[in-house]
């Protein structure tokens, strides 16, 4: 039997266990419940945090901008306006937590784990983008003495950063989290007799 003959075999051997171990990655595997369960409820309270914030700009804005004028008046407007979005999001988000079962599948759940961090990061650098575009705005205002600029600008500013904050700690939070995933793949073992799945008991 030539060299090439048996290199050929053990390659062969080699890649049908990594598709076999890659395989079974997509089956069940105990404990992601309760990891995407986690992720989901980080979801659903972040959405509830960011509409009680929605609400209560809201009232706020609307109640102050009947009473104010100038810049204070723009202010208050724009916190009505920039909400009145936030709460749809805000809405759409939890609702979205709500209908989605959490799997047990890894490969779905690695794709469902990384595509919430990389929202939240794109998130992050648009609410930088909206800090800049409200003062922008500010300073347009104080140059052209224009107060409903100003009071646009500030309220843009103050939304932005809130957002930033929010964004931030929401991405603490999962990315700590996705740290669990790599013990779960210490649950599948490749051995002699193949693929075996080790469940923890404690």
């Amino acid at each position: 039997m030539s060299m090439n003959f048996k290199l050929s075999i053990r390659f062969m051997i080699l890649a049908f266990g990594l598709f076999v171990a890659l395989d079974s990655l997509g089956q069940e595997i105990p404990g992601l419940e309760n990891f995407n369960q986690t992720r989901l409820e980080y979801n659903k309270n972040g959405m509830l945090i960011l509409g009680s914030w929605a609400v209560g700009n809201m009232i706020w804005g609307g109640l102050a901008a009947g009473k104010e004028s100038g810049e204070l008046k723009a202010f208050h407007q724009m916190n009505l306006y920039w909400n009145s979005v936030n709460l749809v999001i805000a809405g759409f988000g939890y609702w979205q937590a709500t209908k989605e079962s959490p799997g047990t599948d890894f490969w779905q759940t690695m794709e469902a784990q990384q595509g919430i961090e990389k929202i939240l990061l794109v998130n992050a650098a648009l609410d930088v983008a909206y800090m800049a575009a409200g003062f922008y705005l500010k300073e347009r205002g104080l140059r052209k003495s224009n107060d409903r600029l100003q009071g646009f600008g500030k309220s843009v500013i103050l939304q932005g950063a809130f957002l930033m904050v929010f964004d931030g700690i929401m991405y603490g939070f999962h990315h700590a989290h996705a740290q669990e995933l790599p013990e779960f793949l210490k649950q599948i073992t490749l051995g002699p007799a193949g693929v075996s799945l080790r469940i923890p008991l404690n």
